[in-house]
């Protein structure tokens, strides 16, 4: 695999381990690197486990659907940079099925041991619909 399509696997990789409610198998793509302020598998974690509602199936009844991505290589280097689109859907029971935010992901990612991770990841938000079934606390109620 080259190493353009191991950093997009690993974008895919976190929505599908999200939407799976697998908070731990989430951290540990960040296991050398940072979430948003959190640093290493444990902090983002504990940071998916206070934020994210999961429902009776284990799952936050979520899709996140990622597109528009762009990846750059340094291959000299071990590092990457990508952007990409977000979609959240939500499906919970006594609410029809609905896009919960939208934004993009600016990503950098660095090769260790011959392994790619990433390095960071940060969210913007760009559409924010109704959180109030997905997250145990607003992150944007601060702004």
């Amino acid at each position: 695999m080259d190493a353009a399509d191991a950093v997009s696997k690993l974008i895919y990789e976190y929505a599908a381990r999200i939407d799976a409610g697998d908070f731990d198998g989430v951290a540990q793509l960040f296991a050398h690197g940072t979430f948003l302020d959190f640093q290493g598998a444990d902090a983002v974690r504990k940071c998916f486990e206070r934020m994210v509602v999961r429902y009776d199936d284990g799952t936050p009844r979520t899709k996140h659907v990622t597109t528009n991505l762009i990846v750059d290589v340094d291959e000299a280097r071990g590092t990457a940079t990508a952007g990409s689109y977000f979609t959240v859907l939500q499906s919970v029971a006594g609410s029809p099925l609905q896009i919960v935010i939208a934004g993009r992901y600016a990503d950098t990612f660095h090769r260790l041991d011959g392994e790619w991770w990433f390095d960071r990841r940060m969210v913007h938000s760009d559409l924010i619909g109704d959180l109030s079934r997905h997250l145990q606390v607003d992150p944007f109620a601060e702004r």
